[in-house]
């Protein structure tokens, strides 16, 4: 929220009271208090009608700092609050004649005891970030309502990035970001999963812990000041440091909560009959038995909105005049090795039989009259399911159980941005900090029901929207792209500011869901997505399938399923790691590589995991600009072998079956290369693939299986020409050396024992 006038004035209809001075504090174990008057106060009397804003600082975990802000502290606490995990942490707490200072691990904050009030962030005694004077504030806006607004400084050279999934430019400085879940499509600056959590090229995170509208000012009120605010007497916010961005993104995640890690057939394709399609058994089998005849391995089946009859959604029942013998139809499906997804929505249209069900038990959002809250918009008498509500909870699983027990595996759960504001809830909560919140009830209602029903290592949701905590029921994609290059980009720039909010795993819809695709951005789009930690094609009017597009189409698919597919060993252990530091699979180059200036502002191009750069291709003429991070030696390009010498940009053309995919130098890839599932033995007649092991280095790895269990590891050290192993658990397993001599690519390769053993060559 912007309440200046430049620097000086104030917008007309505002009044701002701002944080003067340290006047008095209160020192207990585990907090510190401190009160701070409106105006400066050289005398008792000066006390007398002017108000005061007090500060509770105090530490939810090592290496994070809490800070409440608040004006009139009585304001009754209404749900919904985030799930945060706090452990018991003493902070230490100094008092000297010049400043406070309260300690959490290597983190620690400074308040000024001087005329001018300044707070200081410190990590290893390093300033990260303060709250200068008039950064404190009380407002009171144009149509009088209460906010509490905090500043905290950007400094030169910084750059901001995350708010959860923003299609808009990836560094944020100059943006106003409002935290609100909206279903704007992917063009503009409304997003469908917005998170109050923002990361710095500093190493440190910020955090408000609010779920109502949080709005920041990104060097857009003041240019060199993060601002934030939100309505209310109150303000919390948590400062997150760390050694890196990382290690700020793995303490976020131990506050809020890990990503779970996905069932690993995942992973693999997705097929989708689109929206608004017109399907059939016929049709679906169809597509799959075509996606058989052609070679191309498929996962998942999907089935869109219309497996329910049309003005009946949701009613949870197959269209009979479609669908006439649902449990055997998925039989079959099965019987062809799929896993399916059905759509679903939180929403209750007025004609399906479910309405008056759920409106005689009260399972719905109601009015402040008694009435139900209802509109027309998506569905005719539109009612939403009130998950405060235990017994709307239990009515609306016992609906999704009974698909479960048809066969349907899990559920893209739709929507869940398009709530009201002034609706009444069962637990009596505030329906603007439900707006947001409500995302994160929904999803956990139909992931924890998968858990029960298929087992932890089963559960997946499909969902559009989220709010903090929501990385704890995986997966998630980008919403409703136009079928263009731009939004192709934009979707990229999404799913790395997504990542930086602690969720783990992402997805799209592969070639745009608007309109329709050309054959060429069918192709390219299929590289991206394939390239991707999670690959689905998704449409509305149109089909998705390849050979609509042409036999070239066709060929590129099968080509990138069976190279995921065939990485599905490297895959997995990214995954899993996610799972454990809340560091996503698909990342943002700044995040892996924070020491190099070149990567701060790139958003064309990403890390998938921690050894592949992915550079996807957003033109019709194939050509690309890329950055090769300067990171050791030369990295080697997974699909042709030619190697690219680090720290340098370059520009290349290619075909379809092509597009820059480097390994970093030093790593190790672990591929089985004729994979046609994505769950496999993923330690058994594997290939192990070395890449630029430099001289003095040692490179090491771990296999996991398709449960997120270790089942082997893999250590390698260069000394010259001598490469060292020592491998625990592969079986059958080979060993590809790719080695650098003469700036050109060579190749070694040998069967790999499961004992230690040395291998000279002459590189």
């Amino acid at each position: 929220m912007k309440f200046l006038n430049g620097g000086w004035l104030v917008k007309d209809g505002y009044e701002v009271k701002y944080a003067t001075h340290l006047y008095d504090y209160r020192v207990e174990p585990n907090r510190l208090t401190v009160y701070m008057p409106y105006s400066y106060v050289a005398h008792k009397g000066a006390t007398l009608d002017g108000g005061l804003m007090t500060m509770e600082i105090f530490t939810p975990r090592e290496e994070i700092i809490g800070v409440k802000i608040y004006n009139h502290k009585g304001q009754v606490k209404k749900a919904p609050q985030f799930e945060l995990s706090t452990e018991k942490v003493a902070p230490q707490i100094f008092d000297n004649e010049e400043q406070l200072t309260l300690t959490s691990g290597d983190l620690s904050i400074s308040i000024s005891k001087g005329e001018q009030l300044t707070v200081e962030f410190a990590y290893k005694g390093k300033v990260i970030a303060q709250s200068l004077s008039r950064s404190k504030a009380y407002i009171t806006d144009d149509k009088k309502v209460a906010h509490v607004s905090e500043q905290l400084t950007i400094d030169v050279g910084e750059k901001i990035y995350g708010f959860g999934e923003r299609f808009t430019n990836f560094v944020k400085n100059g943006q106003t970001v409002d935290i609100w879940n909206e279903d704007g499509g992917t063009g503009t600056e409304q997003a469908y999963k917005n998170i109050p959590f923002y990361v710095s090229n500093k190493g440190y995170g910020v955090f408000v812990n609010s779920s109502d509208k949080v709005s920041f000012e990104v060097g857009s009120e003041k240019v060199s000041r993060v601002q934030f605010s939100v309505p209310g007497e109150s303000l919390e916010y948590y400062v997150i440091a760390g050694d890196s961005m990382k290690d700020v993104l793995g303490h976020y995640t131990d506050l809020t909560g890990k990503p779970s890690l996905p069932p690993a057939w995942t992973f693999g394709l997705w097929l989708s009959t689109s929206f608004l399609t017109d399907y059939d058994e016929a049709t679906v089998n169809s597509f799959v038995d075509g996606m058989i005849e052609r070679d191309i391995p498929l996962e998942v089946f999907h089935f869109d909105c219309l497996w329910m009859k049309e003005y009946e959604w949701c009613n949870f029942e197959w269209d009979d005049r479609t669908f006439p013998d649902p449990v055997n139809m998925l039989k079959r499906l099965k019987e062809k090795g799929l896993k399916i997804c059905v759509w679903i929505n939180p929403y209750i249209g007025q004609k399906s039989p479910l309405f008056d069900e759920g409106a005689e038990h009260g399972y719905f959002l109601k009015k402040a009259n008694g009435d139900i809250w209802q509109w027309d918009k998506w569905q005719a008498g539109m009612a939403i399911v009130d998950f405060t509500n235990p017994e709307a909870r239990q009515w609306y699983e016992s609906k999704l159980k009974n698909l479960l027990d048809m066969g349907v595996d899990c559920f893209k759960t739709d929507f869940g941005e398009r709530i009201p504001t002034d609706a009444v809830y069962y637990n009596h909560a505030d329906p603007a900090k439900m707006h947001n919140y409500y995302a994160y009830l929904y999803n956990e209602v139909v992931f924890n029901l998968l858990k029960r029903e298929r087992g932890d290592k089963e559960a997946v949701v499909f969902a559009r929207s989220a709010s903090v905590g929501s990385q704890k029921f995986p997966v998630h994609w980008g919403g409703d792209s136009t079928s263009d290059y731009p939004s192709m980009a934009e979707s990229l720039r999404a799913g790395l500011s997504f990542g930086l909010g602690g969720f783990g795993y992402w997805s799209h819809d592969i070639s745009g869901f608007e309109a329709g695709a050309n054959p060429d951005l069918y192709k390219r789009w299929t590289q991206f997505g394939l390239l991707s930690s999670h690959s689905r094609y998704h449409g509305s009017w149109e089909y998705k399938v390849p050979w609509l597009y042409g036999d070239e189409a066709v060929d590129v698919t099968r080509a990138f399923t069976k190279l995921k597919l065939s990485l599905m060993p490297y895959l997995q252990k990214e995954a899993v790691q996610t799972s454990q530091s809340g560091v996503p699979m698909m990342r943002a180059m700044v995040l892996e590589f924070p020491k190099d200036l070149a990567t701060h502002d790139l958003d064309q191009q990403y890390m998938l995991g921690e050894s592949l750069l992915v550079a996807p291709i957003f033109n019709d003429k194939g050509q690309k600009d890329f950055y090769v991070p300067n990171a050791g030696g030369a990295w080697i390009d997974l699909l042709t072998d030619k190697a690219y010498p680090a720290g340098h940009w370059y520009q290349e053309n290619f075909d379809y079956f092509h597009l820059p995919v480097l390994v970093r130098p030093n790593s190790i890839l672990v591929r089985k290369e004729a994979a046609n599932r994505a769950e496999y033995e993923y330690n058994q007649q594997v290939t192990v693939h070395v890449y630029n092991l430099e001289d003095g280095k040692t490179a090491q790895t771990a296999i996991f299986d398709t449960q997120g269990q270790k089942a082997a590891t893999i250590k390698i050290s260069r000394k010259g020409g001598d490469y060292h192993l020592e491998t625990t658990g592969l079986i059958d397993a080979l060993l590809h050396i790719h080695y650098i001599d003469d700036d050109k690519v060579k190749h070694y390769k040998t069967a790999l024992k499961d004992k230690p053993q040395t291998i000279t060559l002459n590189a």
